[in-house]
């Protein structure tokens, strides 16, 4: 019997990826089990939370038309629906961005006492900044870190630019600390075009990381989750860029190839998979995460943590899913069932 009946899951966010957030919570609700749960699909932007879609276990998904998507009353999480008050039992985060992925979405539900299924306001927090989750991860010996440096809006550009060319040299990557799906994201061949890069960024979030660009010869996605006894890595995916490096154009456009289960020595795959369930276990990962590396010829390089990973048919997540022999419904109910 399954633990929860009535699953929200809220997608969305404030975020540019907003977007992207919408087709992964949409591609998410329809695959959660329709025998056992009751799903109710959350807009979720600035403020506003609105039931945009039902579906009650054995029923048809019903959507609600826009000026009559009922409001969620955020005071116990809870919507008025039909005559009949639901108290949601479980929250599945879909939101790539604020608030899903900077902690405050899990922060408000663990007040609530809500299970959700992502990592915990903390970690999820940590995790999502990009420089912060480096510092948690500098001092093992079983991954390699780009060389960095940080810096945050109002402090003096000029002398950071002079700095960073000194200490790490060309070519660089430019990224806001707080983002995905690469938007703000740039990479840097020459000297002059690193202000604008950090301009870029900025546009993003108030905080940047530049990172040194490592030559590798593989880059390589792992993701990883509890399935209630241990933590499990799903199959390993090679991305190969068209566009040189995973940008959104990459991501989204079509101008990748993701080759899953990778191509890659065992030895290699093995070693990534090791590397992602330590990781995992280290920041006090839960739920669903992916990881993001480098291989280079002196070592495997951690790029990032995704706490909500993508989720829509195409996505990398599902892929791993497939590949490992799981359907996505039946993966579905792992996460809810053990988060």
């Amino acid at each position: 019997m399954a633990k929860y009946q009535s699953i929200a899951v809220i997608y969305g966010s404030d975020s540019s990826e907003w977007e992207v957030a919408c087709r992964s919570g949409e591609f998410t609700a329809s695959r959660i089990d329709e025998f056992q749960y009751d799903v109710y699909e959350i807009f979720a932007r600035f403020g506003s939370w609105k039931l945009v879609a039902m579906r009650k276990a054995n029923a048809m998904r019903q959507p609600f038309p826009e000026g009559a998507q009922p409001e969620i009353d955020k005071s116990d999480f809870s919507v008025m629906v039909l005559g009949e008050k639901v108290k949601f039992d479980f929250a599945y985060i879909m939101q790539h961005g604020a608030p899903g992925e900077t902690g405050l979405l899990q922060g408000y539900l663990e007040m609530l006492g809500v299970p959700h299924s992502s990592c915990s306001a903390f970690v999820t927090t940590v995790a999502f900044d990009k420089y912060s989750c480096k510092n948690y991860l500098r001092s093992l010996d079983y991954v390699k870190l780009a060389p960095d440096a940080f810096i945050r809006q109002g402090e003096d550009m000029e002398e950071f630019c002079k700095q960073v060319l000194s200490s790490l040299g060309l070519p660089l990557f430019v990224k806001p600390t707080n983002g995905g799906s690469s938007f703000g994201i740039t990479k840097v061949d020459q000297a002059e075009e690193l202000p604008a890069a950090i301009r870029y960024a900025f546009s993003e979030g108030d905080s940047v990381l530049v990172e040194a660009a490592i030559p590798s010869e593989h880059e390589l996605t792992c993701a990883v989750y509890f399935d209630g006894t241990q933590v499990q890595a799903l199959p390993v995916i090679e991305i190969i860029s068209q566009t040189g490096w995973f940008d959104y154009d990459a991501k989204y456009n079509g101008y990748s190839q993701e080759v899953c289960p990778a191509q890659i020595p065992d030895a290699l795959r093995d070693q990534v998979q090791d590397i992602s369930k330590r990781i995992y276990r280290r920041l006090g990962c839960k739920g669903l995460v992916r990881m993001d590396y480098l291989s280079a010829p002196d070592g495997i390089y951690f790029l990032e943590v995704n706490i909500i990973p993508g989720m829509t048919n195409a996505s990398l997540v599902p892929k791993m899913i497939r590949a490992a022999g799981i359907t996505i419904t039946d993966f579905l109910t792992t996460i809810i069932e053990n988060a």
